[in-house]
């Protein structure tokens, strides 16, 4: 991995079934608000990147991939890795793996609670 100013993935889009469970879960894991935006042809939440000044991605309203299908979006979180794996359960998702360390840094990988796979990173 290199810097994050060269990566070339520059937005995500995340399906949920409900947006005010899914916001619940997020801002509990992230620490941080997500800001509704109705500009586009349906309600979304933006997720804040880590300085709070703008957006890596949103949620919307719609199907989640079933059981082994679909990408993983890896989030940054600040704090400990311990810390967000308490938060991923603590708001109903699940804890899928052990942390891996890898050169850039560590993370571990959840279950958002619509099935959505998520790499929990921390630099």
């Amino acid at each position: 991995m290199t810097e994050a100013k060269h990566h070339r993935l520059v937005w995500t889009e995340i399906p949920v079934t409900n947006l005010e469970k899914a916001r619940a879960f997020y801002e509990t894991l992230l620490e941080a608000p997500l800001i509704k935006d109705d500009n586009g042809p349906q309600p979304m939440l933006m997720l804040p990147d880590l300085q709070g000044d703008g957006a890596v991605g949103h949620l919307y309203e719609g199907k989640p991939v079933t059981q082994g299908d679909g990408i993983t979006t890896h989030l940054a979180v600040n704090g400990s890795l311990d810390g967000a794996m308490a938060r991923v359960a603590k708001s109903g998702g699940e804890i899928v793996s052990e942390e891996i360390t890898i050169p850039a840094g560590s993370f571990f990988y959840a279950k958002d609670t619509d099935g959505n796979s998520l790499g929990i990173f921390k630099y």
